[in-house]
């Protein structure tokens, strides 16, 4: 402990002391500050924020009602309480203590729990303190989590905190298991319902035709306004190629959404799209043979980080790689979904990967490659995200392609 230490702590002793020892010295009624006002502030705050949650999907329903009941009965237990509350503070004795044990106990905690080094800190120090988690901490995060589960296995919460902790890592068959244990223990509601049936769905590439989709059917029977089952329900309709179910379930969900927010515009896009695949016919170039639905196409992409724009990402962001058609709509043909710590990295694009049977590699002789980071992890694209195109590349080359990420959308 070094001389400076000394003089800093004692100096902030002695100011805590101006403040506190007039007041206890004059034996001051002290009077609590009807918090009524600020209360009310803070819940209609946490109000906004649950409906926010609730309209991009985050809270359910059921999560959205239980959470606000709560806020409201804690408002009303802080409106009965009694406001204005006054008494005498103890006798100028405590003075005497507080002079003594103001002193001790806080030396004694800060040599317990603090680090008198600090104010010289060494070379280790400053280099550890400017580190921020990364995704290594957080793997050591969940497996702590993870392990404790095995001695907790009826703890329902814990499961699915699991199961959200490993769709983060992008561990999605980790997280199928997880919410697994969560569905068995708490049965057909409708969040934990969403949950598993998304988790699945990312375990088989995205795609929700089997049990995903029987999960989510589900969900929506229990609540046909849920805005997460309308969006899931839509997708899987649209997978199967019943577009017309698909557009059913959307433009019920655009009905509910907020209006002009991004979460609307996406399914009038998404609506658009939809009702384009029905009526488009695939181009092809006069003289050559239309391509086959069936027809096996490979692309093969090796994918980059431009080096000025490394120190805008961080290593768990998420990585888009997808193909579209040169025009009309602008659902991915193929898409894969990475992390920026896997860059640079080398896939291929093929007909397995098509969100919907219309919409293929195959229906098209030449296609754009895209590659973009989201900070998010949303498929929507969004300003901030990093990008990199190729404008035209044919679906019958397979040439390895060299996309690089190196520009910025505004």
């Amino acid at each position: 402990m070094n001389i400076y230490f000394l003089l800093l702590a004692s100096t902030l002793i002695l100011i805590a002391f101006v403040f506190i020892l007039p007041t206890l010295w004059r034996q001051r009624v002290v009077k609590i500050e009807n918090r009524n006002d600020r209360n009310l502030e803070i819940a209609k705050q946490r109000l906004q924020e649950l409906k926010e949650q609730l309209q991009s999907g985050i809270l359910s329903q059921t999560d959205y009602d239980l959470q606000r009941t709560e806020l409201e009965q804690s408002l009303s237990d802080d409106f009965t309480a009694t406001n204005p509350t006054s008494g005498n503070l103890a006798g100028r004795w405590i003075v005497y203590i507080v002079i003594i044990l103001l002193p001790v106990v806080s030396i004694g905690l800060y040599t317990i729990l603090g680090a008198f080094e600090a104010i010289e800190p060494s070379t280790e120090m400053l280099a550890s303190s400017t580190k921020t988690p990364n995704i290594d901490s957080i793997r050591k995060m969940v497996d702590t989590l993870a392990e404790r589960m095995k001695s907790h296995p009826e703890d329902a919460e814990g499961w699915k905190m699991l199961g959200k902790s490993y769709k983060y890592l992008q561990q999605y068959s980790k997280a199928v298991d997880a919410f697994s244990e969560a569905y068995r223990l708490l049965g057909d509601q409708v969040d934990i319902l969403l949950l598993y049936a998304d988790a699945l769905a990312f375990a088989q590439d995205e795609q929700l035709q089997g049990r995903p989709t029987e999960l989510v059917f589900k969900a929506l029977a229990l609540e046909p306004n849920n805005t997460t089952a309308l969006w899931l329900g839509g997708m899987a309709k649209a997978q199967l190629g019943d577009t017309s179910a698909a557009s059913q379930l959307w433009k019920k969900l655009l009905t509910l959404l907020p209006p002009n927010s991004p979460e609307q515009q996406e399914v009038q896009n998404l609506l658009s799209q939809l009702s384009n695949s029905e009526v488009a016919t695939p181009p092809t170039d006069i003289g050559k043979e239309p391509f086959s639905e069936t027809k096996d196409i490979t692309i093969t992409i090796n994918v980059s980080l431009a080096p000025e724009l490394q120190k805008m990402v961080a290593k768990n962001d998420t990585v888009f790689v997808y193909a579209q058609a040169l025009s009309g709509p602008k659902m991915p043909l193929a898409i894969v979904r990475k992390t920026v710590n896997e860059l640079p990295l080398s896939l291929q694009l093929t007909n397995a990967m098509a969100m919907t049977p219309t919409m293929q590699l195959a229906n098209f002789q030449e296609v754009k490659l895209l590659a973009r980071i989201s900070k998010t992890g949303n498929a929507m694209t969004q300003p901030g995200d990093l990008i990199g195109t190729i404008e035209s590349v044919s679906t019958n080359d397979k040439n390895p392609h060299t996309l690089i990420i190196n520009g910025v959308i505004k």
